[in-house]
């Protein structure tokens, strides 16, 4: 079972809440780094926590999703994703190796949150073709960069 990491702003709480009953419903465990008034203090909570290994996956939530992706992407190993819809959301994880999905409480709605997470969550990297632009992309965090 996957443990799951999740944190919010003060625009998304009610989203957060929903979201994780959501969640537990298709078998995942929650971990919950709670809310922050600072959008970039929960992203970078989550992203810690799946960075460390200490959650397998994040989910954060702020007004547009841009703000928060913005800091958990600063984490080293990070690669998060703000989603609206659901197809973005399952091939970020196939071919991108995403690992935390951003969304914004002001642009999608309860319902649509939880079928982009559940595309987002349910979703294993492929490998393959795109192990080695996910590497590219790490080789550029790490100040390796590509000529």
């Amino acid at each position: 079972m996957k443990n799951i990491g999740i944190a919010c702003d003060h625009t998304a709480v009610e989203l957060k809440e929903q979201l994780m009953e959501y969640i537990q419903t298709l078998g995942y465990d929650i971990k919950d780094y709670g809310m922050e008034k600072d959008y970039p203090i929960a992203g970078y909570r989550v992203a810690n926590a799946v960075a460390s290994g200490e959650c397998a996956l994040g989910i954060v939530l702020c007004g547009t999703g841009c703000g928060i992706s913005l800091a958990a992407n600063k984490v080293k190993g990070i690669r998060a994703v703000n989603c609206s819809e659901p197809y973005t959301a399952k091939y970020a994880r196939l071919h991108n190796d995403a690992n935390v999905l951003a969304m914004g409480a002001r642009v999608v709605g309860s319902e649509l949150a939880k079928m982009i997470a559940e595309e987002f969550l349910k979703a294993e990297f492929e490998g393959g073709r795109h192990e080695r632009r996910v590497n590219i992309i790490k080789d550029i965090e790490n100040g390796k960069f590509p000529e």
